[in-house]
């Protein structure tokens, strides 16, 4: 069967990888087109365009790339004209995957549209639930409590289980193995304990977020730490080289984390990654002209009382949520210090986080989402086989 994969950044390149792996146990014939990246690109996948050439953050970062982005629609469109697919796979990346889901129901209604890992429409923007299940096949949510938000619309959502649990888990076995072996390759050999920081995977983002989040590490760091940045797969060190004033730039993010005694997160997947890898943390989100918008936009756009996922999950403010107006450099400085000196406050996070796991569950989303897809297009009839 052929397969047209859509991801838009690194996070989706890396699960499109490990869902193309899974299908290709239960499809020995699978092939594969789409939109992605390096690890897509390994495992086979023919890539049209590069997610490095789609990932533009916010509306200003749209509008001056407005060329590239009506480019790469229709890049997506022509090679899904020319395909001949069985499934469409959406990752994310909800703009532009929902105007490729629209047209590929309209011009090409034989191909099974399924999105894995559908945009967040419990925290904000409510509305596309109904675009999204008018024109997708199968949802495949990856938190478990997106079936029942979906069923409040009297739509169908299936709990495949989360990615990055999965991912955490993986390196968490190969981290054992290493350990009983080779305990020394697992240390980031510097004499200072560590403060870790995860700018986001945009460049936008980090643009906006770097600076202030390593203000407040530096005014805490003193002699006693060492700022590691973990830098964003496909944003080349020399972006980073402005912002550095002797810090190190490490590409390594789960192992800074490990070893990190406290990290700075730009809120989004990495906030989960840290909590499943055990590092005390506080979040922080950038949103232009938040001192005059703030009070107007989160009604509009976010109606849950949390923003990061570790919280959402938890259903409680595990970690602070330094958004907007919040995030300043006195801000994350005084959480950082709370994060680095206080015990109680750290022994009670890291109780939390170990809640995660059991409510994620410890199956395999690839391989469920593997399974859900290949049915789906299995019953059906005129496959392109």
């Amino acid at each position: 069967m052929r397969y047209f994969i859509i991801a838009g950044e690194a996070s989706g390149d890396l699960h499109g990888a490990n869902l193309m792996k899974a299908l290709r146990k239960k499809d020995s014939h699978a092939s594969f087109v789409g939109l992605g990246g390096d690890k897509m690109r390994a495992e086979g996948c023919d890539i049209r365009v590069d997610y490095r050439d789609m990932a533009y953050m916010g509306i200003i970062a749209v509008l001056q790339n407005l060329g590239k982005v009506k480019r790469n629609l229709n890049i997506a469109k022509q090679s899904l004209l020319k395909a001949q697919l069985d499934a469409l796979i959406l990752i994310d990346y909800p703009s532009f995957n929902l105007k490729i889901a629209k047209f590929c129901k309209q011009y090409i209604p034989h191909t099974k549209i399924i999105y894995y890992i559908p945009p967040k429409v419990w925290a904000w923007k409510k509305w596309r639930v109904h675009s999204i299940a008018k024109y997708c096949d199968e949802i495949l949510g990856i938190f478990p409590f997106e079936p029942a938000f979906y069923a409040k619309y009297g739509y169908k959502c299936h709990y495949v289980g989360n990615p990055t649990a999965d991912c955490i888990r993986e390196f968490r076995i190969k981290n054992d193995e290493l350990r009983m072996n080779h305990a020394e390759e697992l240390k980031i050999h510097h004499s200072k304990s560590i403060i870790a920081i995860l700018p986001g995977s945009r460049r936008s983002e980090i643009s906006h977020c770097l600076p202030t989040m390593l203000d407040a590490a530096r005014q805490v760091a003193g002699n006693e730490y060492q700022i590691i940045v973990a830098a964003a797969p496909g944003v080349e060190n020399a972006f980073y080289q402005p912002f550095i004033q002797g810090e190190i730039l490490t590409r390594d993010t789960y192992k800074v984390l490990t070893e990190a005694k406290a990290a700075i997160v730009n809120s989004g997947t990495a906030t989960l990654e840290a909590a499943l890898i055990g590092c005390p943390q506080t979040a922080v989100y950038y949103i232009a002209g938040s001192k005059y918008l703030e009070k107007l936009l989160r009604p509009i756009i976010f109606s849950i009382p949390n923003f990061t996922l570790v919280n959402i999950i938890l259903q409680s403010q595990v970690i602070q949520e330094l958004i907007a107006s919040r995030f300043t450099t006195e801000n994350v400085a005084h959480e950082l210090q709370r994060l680095l000196y206080d015990q109680k406050y750290r022994t009670n996070m890291l109780k939390r986080y170990q809640q995660l796991y059991t409510i994620l569950g410890d199956t395999s989303s690839a391989n469920n989402a593997a399974d859900k897809i290949y049915t789906l297009i299995s019953n059906c009839d005129g496959t392109n086989q």
